[in-house]
């Protein structure tokens, strides 16, 4: 597929490329669509694969053993997302991805990008850096989690997927918030009120 520079400039908007990297990055890059309902992983599955999100939602989400589904991460434009615990450790997937909004998204192969790191040595700079802002996101969350009550997660919920929440599920809100569909309903009225 040529899409001739679209792919590095959506991907890697501060980086410039030659003509002959432009191509490389074009040959390890697909672009797929998605309706929404599709679930591009399941718990189990073989993952070698990661997201670039060019338009749409889609949501990575963890199913425990009594079958409670706790979503972990949801992913927008300009968002990476794969499971990724097993994704670097080589072993089977524990989490889910599913689309919630129709979406594109541009996927690559964990050989291409060890292709691309040889072949163009800024691009493994480029991911070593969005995998430390990351690290430092879920780090965040998770202290958020401890800290923080129900209200100021849903506030920063808010402020981190400001264009989201009206098209998905309340309960997929809720249970990326670790609160019941209940409680976020009385914490959007509670703030609708002030």
């Amino acid at each position: 597929m040529n899409l001739d520079n679209s792919i590095s400039k959506e991907i890697f908007k501060d980086l410039s490329f030659s003509k002959e990297e432009i191509g490389i990055i074009n040959s390890v890059f697909f672009v797929e669509t998605y309706k929404k309902g599709t679930q591009l992983l399941k718990a189990g599955d073989n993952v070698d694969r990661q997201y670039y999100i060019l338009e749409g939602c889609l949501r990575s989400y963890y199913i425990d053993a009594q079958g409670r589904d706790y979503t972990v991460q949801f992913g927008i434009k300009d968002w990476w997302m794969s499971d990724y615990t097993a994704f670097f450790s080589d072993s089977k997937a524990i989490m889910n991805i599913e689309v919630l909004q129709n979406a594109t998204v541009y996927r690559i192969l964990d050989e291409h990008k060890e292709y691309l790191y040889d072949r163009i040595p800024k691009i493994e700079s480029f991911f070593r850096k969005k995998l430390e802002r990351a690290f430092a996101a879920f780090q965040k969350r998770i202290l958020s989690e401890l800290s923080l009550t129900a209200s100021e997660r849903y506030i920063n919920f808010v402020k981190s997927y400001p264009n989201i929440e009206k098209s998905i599920r309340n309960y997929h809100v809720a249970s990326y918030l670790g609160i019941a569909t209940e409680s976020l309903s009385r914490i959007r009225k509670e703030l609708s009120n002030n």
